[in-house]
């Protein structure tokens, strides 16, 4: 097992490394650039305003070649001060995500600023989306081509086809036309008043964690249909052990492994999702943190936060891979 954990440790190095190259190039593709989003914002303020483009470039460290500010931005080379002309190397090998052009503050502590919001979301999703998923596969499973059957695949069609971002806006619209209510835009501190802080998170974690249930439901039942027809499962109706003591101690555990990867796989829709609610619903999480600085052209912060999501996907996938040999006892790591 450590062999294992050190090559896959290893082999995550050329992994990240091409991300951070993907990253860093793709974000400048994207039309237009910083000095064009602040001609926009002055001009809508004071229209006819100029910017000397040179100038603006030169205090962001955008006036040098792109590999200069690849070699800058993971630490290879020295990024030097605007105002006061010294160098250091300040970047991914040092343990720093950049700085925001805007503000010049470190984008790995608002980041972990930002974080638990975004965490409190995914988690919240996952978990209620696993309270449907579960269940009704499984019921779904042993009653195979009953009335409930039918209905909870028609569900997980549905709301497969169904785009989280739609019904966000049809959560936010709706009701507000027809019933004058609309869900809460303000920000509450779990600190200060907890059940209003999850009342708050409720409604998009909802929206998002049904999207992740109609995959895993499919899953669930599809596995459990396997297992159920396996000749250890005939064996054990037939020495008389009751029903749940066949589907919970008998099928429900082997069926897991691809349930878990399935889960897994969800970390990356999590993330995607997470911007699309929290952009909705006015959650400064990272999701919305990510969105807004793609608007400005906040180059760091878009490369920054796109490095720390790749970073949880790919220990994500490690620790999942991790948990397999307790789920099935002939799985080895070697």
């Amino acid at each position: 097992m450590r062999t294992y954990i050190i090559r896959r440790l290893l082999l995550m190095i050329p992994t990240l490394l091409l991300l951070t190259i993907l990253v860093f190039l793709l974000v400048r593709f994207i039309p237009g650039d910083v000095v064009d989003a602040i001609e926009a914002q002055l001009e809508s303020f004071s229209p006819g305003t100029e910017v000397d483009r040179e100038v603006v470039m030169r205090l962001m460290g955008l006036d040098v070649p792109v590999h200069v500010q690849y070699g800058r931005w993971i630490g290879v080379l020295p990024t030097p001060d605007p105002l006061t002309g010294e160098s250091e190397f300040r970047g991914l090998l040092q343990g720093s995500l950049g700085r925001s052009l805007f503000g010049h503050f470190p984008i790995e502590a608002e980041i972990l600023r930002r974080l638990p919001l975004t965490i409190e979301l995914g988690v919240m999703a996952i978990i209620i989306g696993l309270l449907i998923a579960l269940p009704v596969g499984i019921y779904s499973a042993v009653r195979q081509d009953t009335a409930v059957d039918y209905a909870g695949r028609t569900v997980a069609v549905i709301g497969l086809a169904t785009p989280n971002f739609w019904l966000g806006i049809m959560v936010m619209v709706f009701p507000a036309i027809w019933w004058g209510w609309s869900p809460s835009m303000k920000m509450i501190p779990f600190t200060e008043d907890p059940l209003g802080n999850l009342g708050m998170f409720l409604i998009p974690s909802a929206i998002l964690g049904t999207a992740l249930a109609a995959g895993t439901m499919r899953m669930t039942r599809t596995m459990m249909l396997e297992v159920l027809r396996q000749d250890y499962i005939r064996t054990a109706w037939s020495k008389g052990l009751g029903e749940r003591a066949v589907v919970i101690r008998h099928a429900v555990k082997n069926a897991l492994i691809p349930i878990v990867t399935v889960i897994a796989l969800q970390v990356p829709l999590v993330v995607g999702g997470s911007v699309i609610m929290e952009s909705i619903f006015n959650l400064p999480g990272l999701g919305r943190f990510l969105l807004d600085a793609l608007n400005t052209r906040n180059y760091p912060i878009v490369s920054g936060v796109n490095m720390f999501f790749a970073s949880v996907v790919l220990f994500n996938n490690l620790v999942i891979d991790l948990i397999y040999p307790y789920l099935d006892p002939r799985v080895r790591y070697k």
